[in-house]
């Protein structure tokens, strides 16, 4: 069974939003074949209980009042670009969300959202090239120099600090932000 399609997070298996297992989904009851691993923001407790098609049609949220992402994060609490409140829904209650180590933030640009492409460090900020490490670069507030190269060697995909890049869904546009714990 081919994996629901999701806009704003077009590849959650690369990022390990989702993962194939046999669990049954608390929603709709069913094992499919993958099972959601991302944050839940519910009263019910949701980890690791929910089938992707219960996200991408809404279930989950009808049920479970789930959300996937803050909404108020969704265009960085107004550091970026506006973003329309159908698509602010989307993804707060129809798309697999990421972990940060802070409060994540979704970027947007182009008055609208971006697709997340994933947790990236510094060998993956070169394989995206130089779009993607000036927009890091940029988020972080540093200048070429000694500090930026000390805090470039240390972004860390799976570690601290990291940086979470977007993809514009208009333009292709690379961005995003840096977080450490």
């Amino acid at each position: 069974m081919a994996l629901p399609t999701f806009k704003y997070h077009p590849d959650p298996l690369a990022t390990g939003a989702i993962i194939a297992a046999d669990d049954e989904c608390a929603c709709c009851s069913q094992s499919r074949g993958y099972i959601y691993t991302g944050p839940v923001y519910s009263e019910e407790e949701l980890d690791n209980a929910l089938c992707p098609w219960c996200i991408a049609d809404g279930s989950a949220h009808a049920q479970f009042d789930a959300s996937f992402t803050d909404e108020a994060g969704i265009g960085g609490g107004g550091e970026w670009d506006d973003v329309a409140d159908a698509v602010r829904e989307e993804i707060a209650y129809r798309t697999p969300g990421f972990a940060g180590w802070q409060q994540e933030r979704w970027w947007s640009h182009c008055q609208g959202a971006a697709a997340f492409i994933g947790r990236a460090g510094k060998s993956e900020l070169q394989a995206l090239g130089q779009e993607a490490i000036l927009a890091i670069q940029n988020d972080a507030g540093l200048d070429d120099g000694p500090d930026w190269d000390e805090f470039f060697n240390a972004l860390d995909k799976d570690g601290s600090p990291t940086a979470y890049l977007f993809r514009c869904t208009c333009c292709g546009t690379l961005g995003g932000y840096q977080d450490c714990d």
